[in-house]
């Protein structure tokens, strides 16, 4: 497995979860962040050694720097991360917004990403590695006053600067754009819209390109 190592936030459930399981089984070794610890613990020993439980909160930094050393040092580097933590607003729109649900979309949407990044940056330049993030469509398209859709136009914006960044020392960038997708994300179920396994075959595409190909955008709908 030298050379194809994943960490993956927001890997307790959902579409990092599936990602985990499809990543180990096309050969790659998976570093498991998320703030459950027992979630994450659980899903380490459903995909056996290939995986490590490594807890934390994607808005701290030290913890997402030790994470980062303790891939390092169980896995000998990082060649891939996946910055897929992220959330949602119960009160969408500006006039009846909650600046209070604002501030938290805002650390984990937008800084949490940047964290990410930062805490794994020169890993993935040692590495010459590949950065994988979570867009959606709704930062691909305008929705009346949606905050949410604001927060991943950001995403799509930091794709494209990151991949004329990385490009300049042999690493790449990729943004997954899936349309809603069932995940506990929703409180109500969406049986009629995408599955995480949708996007984690996305994902593990992209990751699997030769390095000579750099897929710079997945964008994904659902049919219905």
């Amino acid at each position: 497995m030298a050379g194809k190592v994943l960490f993956i936030t927001g890997a307790s459930s959902g579409i990092g979860a599936q990602t985990a399981r499809d990543a180990a089984k096309a050969g790659w070794s998976v570093a498991l962040f998320a703030r459950s610890e027992e979630k994450l613990k659980t899903l380490a020993g459903e995909i056996g050694d290939a995986a490590l439980a490594v807890p934390g909160d994607v808005t701290d930094l030290p913890a997402l720097e030790g994470a980062i050393a303790k891939t390092v040092e169980a896995f000998g580097s990082v060649n891939a991360v996946f910055a897929n933590a992220g959330t949602g607003l119960n009160t969408p729109g500006i006039e009846n917004g909650d600046p209070e649900e604002w501030s938290k979309l805002i650390d984990i949407n937008i800084k949490g990403v940047l964290l990410t990044l930062k805490a794994s940056y020169a890993e993935l330049k040692k590495a010459k590695g590949h950065l994988v993030l979570t867009g959606s469509v709704a930062g691909r398209v305008h929705i009346p006053a949606s905050v949410y859709g604001a927060s991943k136009w950001f995403v799509h914006g930091l794709a494209g600067n990151m991949t004329t960044d990385m490009r300049e020392w042999g690493g790449r960038c990729t943004v997954i754009a899936p349309g809603m997708v069932d995940t506990p994300f929703f409180s109500d179920a969406k049986p009629d819209k995408l599955k995480p396994e949708d996007v984690a075959k996305a994902v593990v595409y992209a990751l699997d390109q030769p390095s000579h190909a750099n897929v710079q955008e997945v964008v994904i709908m659902p049919t219905g």
